[in-house]
């Protein structure tokens, strides 16, 4: 198989101190890939690094060949590589439909004065996120809570919502940040197999961390 993401020996200080110290792994288009260790371990940073939200002190990263060390965050996420965290970041104060809707708008077209005049073009685009945002929640069992804020859901179905906004993204290689936290055994197997269920509805590969 392919390999569709390749890091090499990724290192990053903090000062005297190094989180990540010259990784190196390869992962496979349509695996998923377990990144495991205790806390501390420096799992989260790696994550950040791979996202482009923090800037290795050394070392590259590939996406499907591409040398994408140093890419902004938002054009790695255009990329195809999408991600949850380990301490959830969902807008509180917006429905579980806009915090869907919105991760979709890096793949819209329409700027924003079509929109505000509502131009036909807008309209149908418009439609069209709101449409697979509510078929994103139908996959993870909360399009009947699409127009309850994201702060009132249960830690559970915080989880779930923040792997729909991730898969608005369209990704390929989607990253999750300890998604069974907090869950008891039964909730893990049902996760586990949802995980799999996601890899091959949407072909995508899964890298997740896990103590």
């Amino acid at each position: 198989m392919a390999g569709i993401l390749k890091v090499d020996k990724l290192m990053r200080r903090f000062g005297g101190l190094v989180a990540v110290d010259e990784v190196s792994f390869e992962v496979d288009e349509g695996e998923i890939f377990g990144l495991i260790g205790p806390n501390g371990a420096g799992k989260t940073t790696l994550f950040n690094l791979i996202t482009g939200l923090t800037i290795p002190t050394s070392g590259r990263q590939y996406y499907r060949g591409e040398d994408i060390t140093n890419a902004k965050p938002h054009r790695i996420a255009a990329k195809g590589i999408a991600r949850t965290f380990q301490n959830i970041r969902l807008f509180g104060s917006l429905s579980a439909l806009d915090n869907v809707m919105v991760a979709q708008h890096v793949h819209t077209h329409s700027g924003v004065l079509s929109g505000v005049l509502g131009l036909p073009g807008a309209r149908r685009e418009q439609q069209a996120v709101n449409d697979k945002a509510m078929a994103l929640l139908e996959l993870v069992n909360l399009a009947h809570k699409a127009h309850e804020q994201a702060r009132s859901f249960s830690y559970g179905d915080q989880r779930r919502l923040e792997i729909a906004r991730a898969l608005a993204l369209q990704p390929k290689l989607l990253l999750l940040d300890e998604p069974g936290a907090g869950m008891n055994a039964n909730e893990k197997g049902t996760l586990s197999a949802f995980i799999r269920e996601i890899r091959d509805k949407f072909n995508l590969t899964v890298v997740l961390i896990e103590h």
